[in-house]
């Protein structure tokens, strides 16, 4: 977890808005130092100040010309980091049972429960010959789960 901060934190400053801001410190300083030195009378000082100002300018020339570079490392650390959380989401929304309420709303209902669905609404129908029996049988061909589960009652039932 500390990871993925970090890296949110990294990507988030790029390396030439990091240097504008530096160079715009770096002229408001040399601007404070080039009044010190006016007021103190020091030419050394207010010369020194202006060359730093007038640097700090040139970087600020510069920096168009420059491009970001992230790491390679950086920018896999950020796909898998990507990967994670959406690997979380996805086991997020299966676990609380809205992954299914999506795929109900989107339309998506898996074949089985279709076949099953139809099944029972044809037991329940007067017209239809299928029974209980069908349907109970039908569901524990297509279910193991079911199907385990039933023996596990009927054999608790008969001991």
């Amino acid at each position: 977890m500390r990871i993925l901060v970090v890296s949110l934190l990294l990507v988030g400053c790029s390396a030439t808005e990091r240097v504008s801001e530096n160079a715009n410190e770096i002229r408001t300083e040399a601007r404070a130092l080039s009044l010190h030195g006016e007021k103190t009378q020091d030419k050394e000082v207010v010369t020194r100040a202006e060359r730093i100002y007038d640097l700090a300018a040139d970087i600020h020339d510069q920096l168009p010309g420059l491009e970001d570079k992230t790491p390679a490392w950086m920018e896999t650390l950020v796909w898998v980091a990507g990967a994670v959380v959406a690997v979380a989401v996805v086991i997020l929304l299966w676990q609380t049972g809205l992954g299914q309420a999506i795929r109900v709303a989107v339309g998506w209902i898996p074949r089985k429960k279709v076949s099953d669905a139809d099944l029972a609404y044809r037991m329940l129908d007067d017209k239809s010959p299928e029974d209980a029996r069908e349907y109970v049988a039908a569901r524990r061909a297509s279910d193991p789960e079911f199907d385990a589960a039933w023996r596990r009652i009927h054999k608790k039932e008969t001991a």
